[in-house]
């Protein structure tokens, strides 16, 4: 039985990142970009006016009031024409480039035009060089880094991207992932169960997790305790970049998970992990003759434990194979803020809430009946780690806590 961290290791040993492909930024949503990305303009490309006002300059009204020549009217996606002297000044719109000499825009709101003498009466605080303005390149350079690989791509960065020239971009794309879940005892959400069953939240919960970890959800149901059927069900999921199999892990009777993967050619890398919940993990891969690969978690059947699982390793091989720099859970040290008595022959992964006061974050523990008992888990963000044995953490301890 491997450690969580040999669990780690092996994952992210056997995860390789996907081949990256060239796409419009229409399509980059949710993916990960493969390079970095620099600009070919300066930004702004020009000094840029931020408000409807009065291009200045500000030698000309240090104070804040007095009356200059309007030369001409500039719009956004113009080019001024004249360049301002001592005196003068040109009405100018958001976005427009100020003319040569302004070091300044005077909103409208504080100037008073003379139509019959094309002058403004400028009335409003000391103006200081600056005022109202973006000086060209002061935001990004020519050359710069806009967007650096590995990053993942959302709607800022994809903005940014198209703002600085880069229309078409190498990115790894979002994985297709195949959730199937095992078992006669399972029926649909929508039914009502019979004595001896339960409804199927693993697929629901699991296909949320995979949209809030950038993949793309394949649900196919729920595979039933009978080889044919799971064999069949099986070599659907096969076709995705990774399938998730809920149940069927364990030692029982009918679970049959391993063997029927083992039948369709899928090569084990580890099967059970020293933590609770969540030891009968299952993963391994199938070398396929397109060259991708599908890679294959059996999670447990229990929700908490098939959650839990999927928080820690599934998301980080899912990260990995995105070219994810950092694919490793997210971990922050939290004190805790009540007394927790950990039980038990494996590290415990509990379900709890951290929270912030003052820049430092603070972890509850949430009570919970077991890996069955999913209810426990609403009002959990994160869990917290707590070392094997008998042991009592009292109020305000540090411990390790990994952030959903």
């Amino acid at each position: 039985m491997l450690s969580v961290q040999e669990a780690f290791d092996q994952i992210l040993k056997t995860v390789r990142p996907t081949t990256p492909q060239r796409c419009s930024l229409f399509e980059a949503t949710h993916g990960v970009l493969a390079e970095d990305a620099v600009s070919d303009v300066n930004i702004p490309p020009f000094d840029k006016a931020l408000m409807d006002g009065f291009a200045v300059r500000s030698c000309d009204v240090p104070d804040g009031t007095g009356t200059l020549q309007i030369q001409e009217v500039i719009y956004a996606g113009s080019v001024p024409s004249r360049s301002l002297e001592a005196g003068q000044t040109s009405q100018i719109m958001t976005g427009a480039p100020l003319p040569e000499g302004a070091d300044a825009v005077i909103q409208i709101e504080h100037c008073e035009i003379n139509e019959s003498e094309q002058t403004v009466r400028i009335k409003t605080t000391p103006v200081e060089p600056g005022k109202n303005m973006l000086y060209r390149s002061s935001v990004l350079q020519e050359g710069a880094t806009v967007v650096k690989a590995g990053a993942y791509l959302r709607a800022q960065e994809i903005g940014a991207l198209a703002e600085t020239g880069s229309s078409q971009i190498p990115v790894r794309m979002r994985p297709s992932v195949a959730i199937l879940a095992t078992g006669d005892e399972l029926v649909p959400p929508e039914e009502r169960p019979q004595a001896g069953q339960i409804r199927n939240s693993n697929e629901v919960m699991l296909h949320s997790q995979i949209l809030q970890a950038d993949g793309r959800p394949v649900p196919l149901g729920i595979a039933r305790d009978e080889r044919a059927h799971l064999r069949e069900k099986i070599r659907e999921g096969l076709k995705s970049d990774f399938l998730l199999l809920s149940g069927g892990v364990s030692a029982g009777e009918l679970d049959l998970v391993p063997s029927e993967l083992e039948a369709a050619g899928v090569k084990q890398v580890f099967h059970k992990v020293n933590l609770k919940p969540g030891k009968p993990l299952w993963f391994g891969i199938l070398e396929r003759e397109t060259g991708s690969p599908c890679y294959i978690f059996g999670l447990p059947g229990n929700p908490v434990s098939s959650m839990v699982c999927f928080e820690l390793f599934v998301r980080s091989a899912l990260r990995q194979f995105l070219g994810d720099l950092h694919p490793m859970p997210r971990k922050l040290r939290a004190g805790l803020t009540t007394d927790f008595q950990s039980r038990g022959d494996r590290p415990t992964y509990q379900p709890a809430r951290v929270e912030w006061s003052e820049g430092e974050a603070f972890v509850t523990p949430l009570k919970s009946m077991g890996s069955a008992d999913l209810h426990a888990t609403v009002a959990a963000n994160a869990v917290a780690q707590f070392s094997t044995g008998n042991q009592l953490y009292q109020s305000g301890f540090l411990i390790d806590t990994f952030l959903w």
